[in-house]
């Protein structure tokens, strides 16, 4: 069975880039682009991973994933938050303390990748 990695992410361009990549790794993707549609995911389809946008649409990134975080049935997934804000300050409602991991955008692939395995070698031990 193929890891299952929810990409949550409102830009039409990097959604399609990711879920190539992604795919070219073997990942099964599930896509949402706003932040409610990432909870409803996140619960109807358990993934093994949720990469999330931290800006969206209808419910912010890390609304949703403080969301995913409070629920009994989804607070094991790991979240790699995904900013354009640059290194996130330490506060209530920022990636660094709500998410399990995040990456600035830009990124390379490469770091990407790296994040990605790191988060799923963490949550498997």
């Amino acid at each position: 069975m193929k890891t299952r990695v929810l990409v949550a992410e409102d830009n039409k361009d990097i959604l399609i880039l990711l879920r190539l990549w992604l795919e070219r790794l073997n990942y099964e993707v599930i896509a949402a682009k706003d932040g409610i549609k990432a909870v409803e995911l996140a619960t109807a389809e358990t993934p093994d991973l949720i990469i999330m946008d931290t800006v969206m649409p209808k419910l912010s990134g890390l609304e949703a994933a403080s969301q995913i975080k409070n629920n009994p049935e989804t607070q094991g997934i790991p979240i790699l938050a995904v900013t354009g804000t640059g290194q996130p300050r330490k506060q209530k409602n920022d990636p660094q303390t709500v998410c399990d991991g995040y990456i600035a955008k830009p990124f390379t692939l490469q770091n990407l990748e790296a994040a990605v395995r790191r988060l799923l070698k963490d949550s498997s031990s």
